[in-house]
């Protein structure tokens, strides 16, 4: 087989063997071109959500290209994309008004912080600072980094990241300390926005914490002026038991980032929703003040329609029940895990297990991971551990014996990597 010239993400190419080629995909699987079936239990990087090639959203697509290819959207509109927009306004937290498309979760974040930059230059107010929050990743653009954790992901770029403001992650019984230094940032600094991951920290190691954190969080951003970003990514769609993990808190963020699930997976397509205060700092009869944000792509019409017919789902099938059980699913399976010496920090937030592998060197880039993907791999499973920590993030087409095979191999690895690192 002759040397492949493309180059995949986050693969260190000296390391990895050649990547397999997947010929099709079904339900919960990815099959390979010898026909091997391939349980993808972390969605494709999150991105599944009712499972691969569902035949609503097949259908969408294939109808929508029969009308559309790519229209330029500064000058024109197209039914899928003001169709999806009034679907998603529907669905978010109320008071959210407007849809900006984009086409990633990176680029989603990045209109977010340019819109609440420039809604207070707009207003002639003083305020550039961002505050983030430790160990958060949201996306791989230049704003986007700068925003997120700092270290070896990007350090070869640290000369073109902006400076933020950092809260601590809010362990348990520091909730408190954390919030207190996010009110002193807003009273000492222009703080301009809070960007946070709800919930749960994706990347950053499948981190938990509680909506009462939200809340706290939300009414000091008010006291101050402060918008909040609330970037739901990832744990938008279900994935942490409600539709937006800000339901849980019963708060609506200033602005809201969404991707992955938006189209059940299916095509890249983003969306940046916002309030009108947002909006009608940006309209105007003065040209300067317009919003300069585009992509060549920007709410590409067949993308749209797959995000359409993913919103029909959500209406007409029983998608939260789905949710619902896989949530207790994996409950149940975690238990087995309880007390057991081998793993740490065993936890759950909807839809979403993690729990830690203890070994002499943890973080993102301990050799175990590597490991421990591989090993999931000859067993026919799709796991890819955040340097020691397994999660699992499912379709919720997943069957109760599918999970249960996921979990019987994490018992199975952790004794063998433990085994030869002993």
């Amino acid at each position: 087989m002759s040397r492949s010239a493309v180059w995949h993400p986050f693969t260190q190419h000296a390391l990895e063997p050649p990547m397999a080629r997947i010929a099709s995909t079904d339900g919960a699987y990815l099959i390979d071109e010898d026909g091997n079936r391939i349980l993808d239990v972390i969605s494709s990087w999150w991105v599944i959500t009712h499972g691969h090639r569902h035949p609503t959203i097949m259908e969408a697509i294939r109808a929508a290209t029969d009308a559309y290819d790519q229209i330029i959207f500064a000058e024109f509109t197209h039914e899928p994309a003001e169709t999806l927009a009034a679907g998603l306004i529907e669905i978010a937290p109320a008071g959210l008004s407007h849809v900006f498309y984009s086409d990633s979760g990176s680029t989603s974040v990045e209109v977010a912080i340019k819109m609440a930059l420039g809604y207070f230059h707009n207003r002639g107010e003083a305020r550039d600072r961002i505050v983030v929050m430790e160990g958060s990743y949201h996306g791989d653009t230049i704003g986007t980094m700068s925003v997120g954790e700092r270290g070896v992901f990007n350090a070869a770029y640290e000369p073109l990241l902006f400076g933020v403001d950092r809260l601590p992650f809010p362990e348990a019984g520091c909730e408190q300390r954390m919030l207190e230094m996010f009110e002193d940032f807003c009273r000492a600094s222009r703080v301009a926005a809070l960007i946070i991951e709800p919930l749960v920290l994706g990347a950053g190691g499948m981190k938990i914490y509680g909506a009462e954190v939200l809340v706290g969080l939300k009414e000091i951003a008010e006291r101050y002026g402060c918008l909040f970003i609330a970037d739901e990514v990832m744990t938008g769609w279900g994935r942490t038991g409600t539709m937006f993990a800000c339901e849980q808190a019963k708060i609506t963020p200033d602005i809201l980032c969404t991707s992955k699930g938006l189209t059940g997976g299916a095509l890249p397509l983003a969306a940046t929703l916002c309030t009108g205060d947002i909006f009608d700092a940006h309209l105007s009869t003065d040209r300067r003040k317009t919003f300069f944000h585009s992509s060549s792509y920007t709410a590409n019409p067949i993308a749209c329609a797959a995000a359409v017919a993913n919103l029909e789902i959500w209406r007409n099938k029983p998608v939260l029940k789905r949710v619902k059980n896989l949530e207790a699913l994996q409950r149940k399976n975690l238990g087995r895990f309880r007390g057991d010496e081998r793993f740490a920090n065993i936890r759950q937030a909807g839809t979403i297990a993690a729990l830690d592998l203890i070994v002499p060197s943890g973080g993102y880039l301990a050799d175990v991971g590597p490991r421990m993907r591989r090993l999931f791999r000859e067993r026919g499973l799709l796991i890819r551990p955040l340097g020691n920590v397994l999660y699992l993030m499912p379709p919720y087409c997943v069957t109760a014996d599918e999970l249960g095979r996921a979990y019987d191999a994490i018992d199975e690895v952790a004794s063998i990597v433990l085994a030869s690192a002993g």
